[in-house]
């Protein structure tokens, strides 16, 4: 099956010289949830905006659904949906009018039964009625994200869809961002949230100073990348670690009640077994010991760094 968005050699260099997209190629799978990693300033946004037909792309070529984005615009942005990161609502409109407006500006007729399908899924049937100035934040932002299912379309792009956003109503909107991929709905969202990346995504795309660094599926992503931290509880508090283990790279905890030793857990030897007889024979007793996965978190911010080197290198 062909991917639902191909993107090749895509790069966009501003006025002044700034290229905020450097050769990007990706394949988006129907029916995916991608989540796209970086720093601000890191080219998120203005991928989204040049697949969405709102920023011009210097050079590469991008496809929705088998239709260029410049050649076949119409074709290509009436499968998109979009929830940028600005709310911009008018006011003084109700949310219902707001939300039929949006699927009318698509050419697509009058459904009533979608729009309330829509609006009761994202909790704003009840306020339906209401004047946009009269929602909270978080249900403004809920507004953004119904208006950009009020189409129909088969792939929506989330950009930072939750900043702002109580714990409550992220969690919410979590459930959603699910129920919508098993529609069929292909999502590509930013987030600042790490978490939520882990929560959500099927795969991780890690995007820095314009360059896509790697994208790949979350689980193996952690398992390639991700290291183990051994954790060693000790039986009495240390003042230093003793010379004996200075070999093993330790690290003493500020409580000085604890040792942490990174290891690779894919290795063929991870040094665990010497540690622990170095530890026995330095006379050092231990009370719990315990592991520790590397988190996504931590992964974003190696590629990051590594990616920075190679490029000064």
């Amino acid at each position: 099956m062909a991917p639902i968005i191909s993107i090749t050699d895509l790069s966009k260099t501003y006025e002044g010289g700034f290229e905020a997209l450097k050769g990007v190629s990706l394949d988006i799978e129907e029916g995916e949830i991608l989540a796209l990693l970086g720093p601000n300033g890191a080219g998120k946004t203005t991928l989204i905006s040049t697949i969405c037909g709102l920023v011009s792309p210097t050079r590469g070529s991008v496809t929705v659904g088998g239709h260029d984005i410049l050649h076949e615009y119409r074709a290509a942005r009436s499968l998109i949906g979009l929830v940028p990161q600005e709310i911009a609502l008018e006011p003084f409109e109700k949310v219902i009018n707001t939300v039929r407006f949006s699927r009318g500006l698509f050419g697509k007729s009058r459904d009533e039964a979608h729009i309330e399908k829509v609006l009761r899924a994202l909790t704003l049937w009840d306020k339906r009625n209401n004047r946009n100035q009269q929602l909270s934040g978080g249900m403004k932002r809920r507004v953004m994200i119904a208006k950009a299912l009020s189409h129909e379309p088969r792939v929506l792009f989330l950009d930072e869809p939750t900043a702002g956003v109580d714990v409550t109503l992220r969690r919410e909107m979590w459930d959603l961002v699910r129920e919508l991929r098993a529609s069929g709905v292909t999502i590509i969202l930013t987030t600042h949230y790490i978490e939520e990346a882990e929560e959500m995504a099927d795969r991780i795309g890690v995007i820095d100073r314009g360059r896509l660094l790697l994208v790949e599926e979350k689980a193996r992503l952690l398992h390639q990348l991700g290291r183990k931290e051994l954790r060693l509880e000790l039986g009495e508090p240390l003042d230093a670690i003793p010379a004996a283990l200075a070999d093993h790279n330790l690290t003493l905890s500020e409580d000085r009640m604890h040792l942490s030793y990174a290891f690779d857990s894919h290795a063929e030897r991870t040094g665990m077994t010497r540690l622990l007889g170095d530890i026995a024979s330095a006379g050092l007793s231990l009370r719990d010991l315990s592991t520790r996965q590397s988190s996504l978190e931590e992964v974003f911010l190696q590629l990051v760094r590594e990616g920075r080197e190679e490029e000064r290198a």
